[in-house]
């Protein structure tokens, strides 16, 4: 089957008449899941499977549940999480009580349908980090933060859920939120590839990796590094990421011009496929319209993506909970 090139967001807490006409005609790589879309277990269960029923196939259906300000399942039916940040702050043991929060997170995801999460953030924290994202991240040092994003990839594989390593090529020097406006980092190139981009070099085999709409004076001062063929080759060439790379979302206000005319150039500077979070039905038929259907070595890559989605390693959910309030307490 030939995939959408897009990863879209539904409205609401039911599939509309209207877009299960549409995802039955465009079938997107897969879905992203908000809030907006999440009341109990029972309804996040049918929406998943309505949605790949529509879609008319197995499709990947993400969610952001970083922990923290970033959880789209909450309680009284989901665990409430410390943000990432703390969380290694407060940890007896930070990299065991990662490991161990994220493959709860993951149970919990695949327990209602929800097969990947865009997580690890690999960013590294500094002093110039906007607040948006700084307690999302899980240090402040390349080593740090790659072992800890390290161990969270691995916690989501052995829960059955796949990892998005995000924000490609690296987030934590931007100082302006990119949902609102477009970063710039005008580090050298040098101190980049030592700091921020090492480690995503360390999370190069993962199967899905996210963008940053971030301008890299340094390197490509004219675009934001998920409309950047220059940038792209970076991720692809010199990080090496072999994985699918998805846009963060298209609709976020760093990029210039409407969200088509931002998919097509994603597409253009190399991405495989494009994130579109808002669930509004117009920009949804835009965006379909500019990207159509993956290019081969897209597929290929998506393929390749989801043959990493596998049944979950059988652990015992309560003794890993409680080996986490000890290393918590």
């Amino acid at each position: 089957m030939a995939f959408g090139a897009a990863i879209l967001g539904p409205e609401g807490l039911e599939i509309t008449d209207w877009e299960r006409a549409f995802f039955r005609d465009f079938k997107p790589f897969g879905f992203i899941l908000f809030a907006r879309n999440v009341d109990s277990p029972d309804q996040l269960r049918k929406l998943c499977d309505d949605l790949r029923d529509a879609a008319g196939h197995e499709a990947i259906i993400l969610v952001d549940q970083e922990g923290g300000r970033v959880q789209r399942l909450r309680a009284p039916h989901w665990r409430q999480w410390l943000s990432p940040m703390e969380h290694m702050e407060v940890a007896s043991d930070p990299i065991r009580a990662m490991w161990l929060r994220y493959r709860l997170i993951a149970e919990e995801l695949r327990a209602v349908g929800i097969d990947g999460n865009c997580a690890p953030c690999a960013d590294i924290a500094g002093r110039v980090t906007h607040p948006f994202l700084r307690n999302r991240c899980y240090g402040n040092d390349a080593v740090t933060v790659m072992d800890a994003a390290r161990t969270v990839a691995e916690a989501h594989l052995a829960g059955g859920v796949l990892p998005v390593a995000k924000h490609i090529p690296g987030h934590g020097l931007a100082s302006v939120d990119s949902h609102k406006d477009l970063p710039r980092v005008t580090a050298p190139r040098a101190f980049l590839d030592a700091q921020d981009f090492a480690p995503f070099r360390g999370l190069a085999d993962l199967p899905m990796g996210m963008t940053a709409h971030i301008v890299y004076d340094d390197i490509d001062p004219d675009h934001p590094a998920t409309t950047s063929r220059t940038m792209i080759d970076v991720i692809r060439y010199d990080i090496g990421f072999g994985g699918l790379l998805m846009t963060d979302d298209i609709s976020m206000e760093a990029l210039d011009g409407d969200v088509a005319t931002r998919s097509r150039a994603s597409l253009a500077a190399g991405c495989d496929v494009v994130l579109h979070c808002n669930g509004k039905a117009p920009e949804l038929t835009a965006v379909a319209d500019a990207v159509g259907v993956m290019t081969d070595a897209a597929h290929a890559r998506a393929e390749a993506a989801l043959t990493w989605r596998k049944a979950p390693t059988p652990v015992d959910i309560g003794a890993l909970a409680e080996e986490l309030d000890d290393l918590m307490n």
